[in-house]
């Protein structure tokens, strides 16, 4: 099972370990691209300040976030399943797993972002600024510049079980699995039960129940559809059908009776 996580626009600090070393994190395959984009915005953080706030979307109050990213090469590294914060990794809480879990998180979990393209959980990375909307001077708009290393890259990490995709639309538009990829493929909505409404906030924490259930059970779904019986097993409340079509992705309503 691989899952497809957005990162949190909040991380954590950097801290004081060794620095980034990009021919150490995984799927390296992606590592000209990643070295392209780290370049390039370590290079726009550090000229006109204004104009990389005005680039990366940052108001007034966020300007120290140019600042880290100037020194994103020197700052120290840390596992990106401790650097990304917020709601989804609050309710998944990666740093409570029990050793098994753990071991099941590095492998399955996988994190798209608009500097690294993705990256494991376990991969060491500075805290930075850069989400897959922005676009930087020279590459363009990030989500468009990461389609073609992660069409060349993703399938084959993907490998041939389930593919659970939790990311929120900027995210997924940077890989959209394709063909034999996209049947094993399930996407997931967060419903408030009573309204049948989409949820927007608690749909990230939901989210992030899934997972931590998904990994603390050992489940091993290896399609969408023991996906679902292996979440109505832990409790959830699952809607889903198979697609019309060959090659196109499941998708998965979780209804949920109180919002929080």
């Amino acid at each position: 099972m691989l899952v497809l996580l957005p990162p949190s626009e909040g991380k954590a600090a950097s801290g004081r370990g060794a620095p980034l070393r990009t021919e150490s994190l995984s799927l390296p395959g992606l590592n000209a691209a990643r070295e392209e984009v780290l370049t390039e915005l370590v290079d726009l953080c550090s000229g006109d300040e204004d104009k990389a706030r005005d680039v990366l979307g940052l108001s007034e109050g966020l300007r120290g976030e140019v600042t880290k990213n100037r020194e994103l090469r020197t700052a120290g590294a840390r596992p990106a399943g401790e650097i990304y914060t917020g709601v989804l990794y609050d309710a998944l809480d990666l740093a409570s797993l029990d050793a098994a879990a753990k071991r099941r998180a590095a492998r399955s979990l996988l994190v798209f972002s608009g500097l690294w393209g993705a990256v494991r959980v376990t991969d060491r990375i500075p805290s930075y600024r850069c989400s897959m909307g922005v676009k930087l001077p020279a590459l363009g708009a990030l989500g468009a510049y990461w389609r073609t290393p992660m069409a060349e890259v993703l399938p084959e990490a993907a490998g041939s079980g389930l593919v659970l995709d939790l990311r929120s639309a900027a995210y997924a538009a940077a890989w959209k699995p394709k063909g034999e990829v996209a049947g094993r493929t399930a996407t997931v909505r967060v419903l408030h039960a009573p309204t049948r409404k989409v949820v927007s906030h608690f749909n990230k924490a939901t989210k992030g129940r899934i997972v931590r259930s998904l990994l603390t059970a050992g489940a091993a779904p290896k399609d969408p559809a023991e996906l679902v019986e292996a979440l109505r097993d832990l409790g959830y409340v699952v809607e889903a059908a198979a697609p019309a079509r060959a090659g196109a992705a499941w998708a998965l309503d979780v209804l949920v009776d109180e919002v929080h």
